[in-house]
């Protein structure tokens, strides 16, 4: 589930900026580990997701494939109870599970997939006091050449960015690389939403933005061995801008009908690199 981002506008990085912006908390090495293995059950259930992903699946029995599981493995659903100011009633499922033009928070319901659709699966999990957050668009069935090329392009923006994370850089870097790979394959990166600090609570300290421009020098951070961030691009394929036409609050759409795609992990700064959380070691 996708923290909205406060400051909307960012770029640059220094070391005042990191001094100025909010300090995140760093995890120890235990605490790293109890965030895999909940990351493990987080990856368990998208895969067992991806294969229920057809057509004639409603969201809702995919909501309750994750509930079964997430029940077995002796977790929590991370997302059920989630409260912002913006919706009328917490979040009542394990899953967001968003379909073709909804970009984040779509309700699992009983709207069947169909062939040609794309459905993207957020699920986060607490284990033992700490979490996992990882997400991930399936294509239901056959695809339109140009939608498979948009989920092809956002997974490969977040795993670019796995590459660059390591010690000593500021997340502008990061995030500048991600921009410029999307924008350059003729897609946008959603703004409103982004990634998020993550351990014993789901939102920590720092805002993750896929994104930068000139006002991210007030909120940069440094990259350094212990941070975990909720890393998730939000890729749209026409204009970037999103809005919520859903009476609860929660279910965002692209403004302009274009169909949106995301892939995320939960990722920890090492001494040498970083350390994905969320894909099932």
């Amino acid at each position: 589930m996708k923290e909205l981002s406060s400051i909307l506008r960012r770029s640059g990085a220094s070391q005042t900026a990191a001094r100025s912006a909010p300090r995140p908390v760093l995890k120890s090495p235990r605490e790293i580990e109890l965030m895999r293995a909940a990351g493990r059950i987080v990856r368990q259930v998208l895969e067992e997701v991806r294969r229920h992903v057809r057509p004639g699946v409603s969201t809702g029995e995919l909501n309750v494939v994750a509930e079964e599981l997430i029940r077995q493995a002796g977790g929590e659903p991370l997302f059920r109870g989630q409260e912002t100011t913006a919706t009328k009633f917490p979040f009542p499922a394990a899953l967001c599970v968003s379909v073709n033009d909804e970009v984040v928070h779509g309700i699992p319901g009983p709207r069947a997939l169909k062939e040609g659709d794309i459905v993207s699966v957020d699920c986060g999990v607490r284990l033992r006091g700490y979490c996992g957050d990882s997400a991930e668009t399936f294509a239901v069935g056959r695809v339109h050449p140009d939608v498979r090329r948009l989920l092809d392009t956002t997974q490969a923006s977040l795993h670019l960015a796995i590459e660059r994370m390591r010690p000593g850089m500021y997340w502008s870097e990061v995030a500048g690389a991600i921009q410029q790979y999307v924008e350059s394959a003729g897609f946008s990166v959603v703004r409103e939403f982004v990634g998020h600090g993550i351990g014993s609570q789901m939102h920590e300290e720092p805002k993750v933005p896929n994104f930068t421009d000139r006002k991210q020098r007030q909120q940069d951070f440094l990259l350094q061995p212990g941070l975990v961030l909720a890393v998730e691009p939000m890729v749209n394929s026409r204009r970037r801008e999103v809005e919520c036409r859903d009476p609860s609050g929660w279910t965002q759409v692209t403004r302009d009908g274009g169909w949106s795609a995301h892939f995320e992990h939960t990722v920890a700064i090492t001494e040498s690199g970083n350390d994905v959380l969320t894909d099932g070691r």
